[in-house]
């Protein structure tokens, strides 16, 4: 039996890599001979780096830059295993986790050091890169990335622009004139998880914006600040960024890197899929099971539970999902190749009752998957 693991990361919790041991041990202790395959899935958000080391057999590098609120982080960005693509995440230098709670505020936050990050990449002589946009602290339109890159922005003074969502408001004009000419040699694809646009009632700040630390007020500020933003890219760049899809993701970095990378922005979840060999890995495969800490209606839009169990579907091969929790709309999911949702709580208990047991937990939602299917073989068996 050959039973393919492709989780992703249970937020808070634990690792994809975590997720996928967890579930090779529940399995083994009910089939010890199975042949389990672990491919860690990420989808452009936090742990799309680990992934995209493990799967390829990449090296990670670090170096000093800006966090979010300017500070120096050490930060960490990596080298696929075939020794030619940069993968920069985004949140090791300027994600949510860099800030504590009660110091995060998008009206300041900037991309600075994610555009350190990228830079440190060129040093290195890397020409093609993928970047991971997803658990941003902030919501400056890559504002900030750009600056770190060489990119001149005014306002109304001639004054460089300061850091943060709010200034773009003061924004007068763009010069890339005097940008990382090896940028122009480069490739830049986007992982990203989101659709949504840079501004309006769907956009960056409206959507993502309150998680950062946002009140109504600064909401209305700083979608108004990008909207601003997006017209001066236009204007200056000839590059209209403010309906497209996309644009909105990790507070508009998505934006950012197409106004000033000339990125392509893709589906994370098949970018990671692809790099790292999903598919071939599910060549013969018996079972597929697959997993994230929250299931709903939202995971049917391309988050990686679809996308995986899209390519899965394709072969013919079942899938399961294993679910920290299970919400509304959640069978949806079934119209996208999932066969069976598993949530790994089976009695009651508080979140975090259950996010500091969860490894135990997916352990014997792995142990209650495989007794039914072993169960559902025995049926079918001529009596």
């Amino acid at each position: 039996m050959k039973i393919v693991l492709a989780p992703q990361s249970f937020k808070g919790s634990l690792s994809a890599f975590q997720v996928a041991e967890a579930l090779k041990r529940g399995i083994l202790r009910i089939v010890p001979n199975a042949q389990t395959v672990l491919v860690p899935m990420a989808d452009g958000g936090d742990g799309t780096l680990d992934v995209l080391l493990l799967g390829t057999g990449g090296r990670a590098e670090s170096c000093e830059v800006a966090g979010p609120l300017g500070m120096k982080v050490k930060a960490r960005w990596g080298v696929m295993g075939e020794g030619k693509t940069a993968i920069i995440e985004m949140a090791e230098a300027s994600g949510l986790t860099r800030v504590p709670v009660e110091r995060r505020d998008p009206l300041t936050a900037t991309t600075y050091g994610t555009g350190e990050l990228i830079r440190a990449a060129l040093d290195r002589g890397y020409r093609q890169f993928i970047i991971g946009v997803g658990g941003s602290a902030t919501n400056d339109g890559g504002a900030g990335m750009a600056q770190a890159l060489g990119a001149t922005l005014s306002d109304d003074s001639g004054k460089p622009l300061t850091c943060g969502g709010a200034a773009l408001a003061a924004l007068k004009s763009i010069d890339i004139s005097s940008m990382d000419q090896r940028i122009r040699d480069s490739h830049f694809r986007v992982a990203s998880d989101v659709t949504n646009p840079l501004c309006g009632p769907h956009g960056a700040s409206a959507v993502y914006g309150p998680q950062k630390g946002a009140t109504p007020e600064m909401v209305e500020e700083l979608d108004r600040a990008l909207e601003h933003y997006a017209e001066v890219i236009h204007r200056d760049l000839g590059i209209e960024v403010k309906e497209m899809p996309g644009a909105g993701a990790a507070g508009g970095l998505g934006a950012g890197v197409v106004a000033f990378l000339r990125a392509d922005i893709l589906p994370g979840v098949e970018l990671v899929a692809d790099a790292i060999g999903l598919s071939q890995h599910l060549q013969d495969a018996d079972l597929l099971i697959t997993g994230e800490g929250r299931v709903d209606a939202q995971s049917g839009y391309g988050k990686t539970v679809m996308g995986v169990a899209s390519r899965a579907k394709a072969l013919d091969v079942p899938v399961v999902v294993v679910a920290g929790s299970v919400g509304e709309g959640h069978e949806s999911l079934y119209q996208h190749g999932v066969d069976a949702v598993v949530s790994i709580t089976s009695r009651p208990m508080t979140l975090e009752e259950a996010m500091r047991n969860a490894e135990q937990l997916v352990k014997e939602a792995a142990e209650h998957i495989i007794r039914l299917l072993l169960t559902g073989r025995r049926l079918q068996s001529p009596m």
